[in-house]
């Protein structure tokens, strides 16, 4: 594998984990939100990845990109509060089906997969630089 396409294919990997990082950043940001635009409480985004093969660019080039972004369709708790200016007639409310302790994992673990790639971009440059460095 030649310099050039481990830096394609950590560019690609750094744009899909940059978008889960920002769909995680919503999901918790909408943690409270009872009611959309739908009129319904907010829906918890999945992103889904699916590596990619490039025919034109040779046989062994590959990559990830975001397949889908998905609403996750479990049911969100339902709390009972007669106060809440979207509860119903029972006094009950639909809540997020987003939990913040396990977006949070997802964000350091989209971080660090981040991180990760970008550390392979610094070792391709470097090894690219010692290579050229050879002829002088």
């Amino acid at each position: 594998m030649n310099v050039i396409s481990a830096s394609t294919i950590s560019a690609s990997a750094l744009h899909a984990e940059k978008m889960r990082v920002d769909i995680v950043s919503q999901n918790i940001a909408n943690a409270h939100t009872t009611k959309g635009l739908d009129g319904k409480a907010y829906q918890r985004q999945v992103v889904a990845f699916e590596s990619v093969l490039d025919a034109t660019a040779g046989p062994n080039m590959q990559g990830v990109r975001i397949s889908a972004i998905q609403g996750d369709e479990s049911k969100g708790e339902i709390i009972h509060n007669p106060e809440h200016p979207h509860a119903d007639d029972d006094g009950n409310v639909q809540m997020p089906n987003v939990n913040v302790p396990f977006e949070m994992v997802d964000m350091i673990t989209a971080t660090r997969a981040y991180e990760a790639n970008l550390a392979v971009l610094r070792n391709a440059r470097q090894m690219a630089n010692s290579a050229l460095a050879i002829g002088r």
